[in-house]
Order: structure tokens, then C-alpha cells, then sequence
């Protein structure tokens, strides 16, 4: 995995008011810590950390090599949580946490669903059930997304975590047994009862018939 190069600033003042100012002129408030050191409050521009994301083929999950802005300390970093405004969909706040790059990480890596089931093709559903995965491998290590061939997949088959090819050097820490996509059969449609009623016998037009029938007989 390349490394991204972001320069950051420290933070000297914390509290609501200097974050709401700093937002205002461009810049996102966050904080680096883990690595048994004490956390960094620093600060970083909104454009620069977007365009990074953006541009990056690793995205959120890109290494990121931290530049304190006038001095010659650096730092590895990833994002591990982002704050988003509801209403501007920008964000407000991120936490990196360190990286070194010679010890394991633990993060959660997407699954991506390739091809056509062939039990699909017969008019199964495909059940995609395991969409991530938890991983531990070195930071160099951490692949973009674990792809998952179906193509060979008829109905009622399934894929297992156990049957899925992981990248060299990657841990899978979920249960191997779990099932990561299979083909089930469509549901049926529903089938509407319909009541069916018994003829109702006339038994006053009965009575009415075998009383005319005395008076005839006399």
C-alpha cells in the first residue's frame, strides 16, 4: 500500500468555539494518538485531506505519512474515524491513530462480489451475507478489498470464509465456518386463499313445498 503524504499543524487551543472557527476558514479539527504515546491535537486542511482521499486508490484506508507543518517530525497514521455534518455532508472531525510500519494492524476490509452466479442465471436469489471482513496484517499489507468470484456458484452452494482466496501476508480473525454469499431459491408468491361457502338450504321454502303438497294430497 503507497503512502500518502499529508501536512498537518498542532493544535494549541481546544473547546467548541475553536473548532467551529477553524471549520470556518478551511480547516478540520482531529487528533493522532495510539502507539502508547499521548494524544496530538493538530489540524488539517479540509481540501487537501478530501482531494488525498479522493485521488488515493486506497481511500479512508490509505496510509498516511503526517508532516507537522514547520518542523522535520512525521508520523504514520490512518484514519480511523471521521465525523460528518448531517446537513453539509463535509467533515468535521478526524481521528488518525499511529502506525508502525514493521507491526500488525487490525482493520476491517470490504468484500467486493464479482461475476454472475450461474444458480442466479436459473432464477435464484444471491444471498450476500459476510460484507466485511476483520484482517490483521502488516500496514503494507492491507489490500483494498477481498474479491469474491461467484460465477461457478449454483443454487443452494455456498462460499464460506474458508473458501475465500486471502492475499499473502493477511489474517483472517472471523470465524472461517461463516457463509460469505450462496445462491437460495426466489420465494414463492404468496397464494391468496379464497373461502369457499356452502349452498344454504331454503328450509322455509321446504316447509312451504311439503305443505302444499298435503293440501293436494287431500
Amino acid at each position: 500500500m503507497a503512502e500518502v503524504t499529508l501536512e498537518v499543524s498542532r493544535r494549541e487551543h481546544v473547546g467548541k468555539g475553536v473548532a467551529k472557527k477553524l471549520r470556518a476558514t478551511g480547516q478540520i479539527p482531529a487528533v493522532v494518538y495510539g502507539a502508547h504515546r499521548d494524544p496530538v491535537a493538530i489540524t488539517v486542511d479540509r481540501k487537501s485531506v478530501t482531494e488525498l482521499i479522493q485521488k488515493s486508490d486506497h481511500g479512508v484506508r490509505s496510509i498516511f505519512l503526517l508532516r507537522m507543518a514547520g518542523t522535520d517530525q512525521q508520523r504514520h497514521a490512518m484514519i480511523k474515524d471521521i465525523q460528518i455534518d448531517p446537513i453539509s455532508r463535509r467533515m468535521t472531525h478526524i481521528d488518525f491513530v499511529r502506525v508502525v510500519m514493521d507491526e500488525v494492524v487490525r482493520v476491517t476490509i470490504p468484500v467486493h462480489i464479482s461475476g454472475t452466479a450461474i444458480g442466479v442465471k436459473e432464477g435464484g436469489i444471491l444471498d450476500w451475507q459476510v460484507r466485511d471482513l476483520h484482517v490483521e496484517c502488516l500496514p503494507g499489507a492491507i489490500p483494498d478489498a477481498i474479491d469474491v468470484d461467484v460465477s461457478a456458484l449454483g443454487l443452494h452452494q455456498y462460499l464460506r470464509i474458508s473458501d475465500v482466496k486471502i492475499p499473502e501476508g493477511v489474517k483472517i480473525l472471523d470465524d472461517t465456518d461463516r457463509v460469505v454469499v450462496g445462491v437460495t431459491h426466489a420465494k414463492a408468491e404468496p397464494v391468496e386463499a379464497v373461502a369457499v361457502t356452502e349452498p344454504v338450504v331454503a328450509e322455509p321454502e321446504v316447509i312451504k313445498k311439503g305443505k302444499i303438497e298435503e293440501e293436494k294430497e287431500k
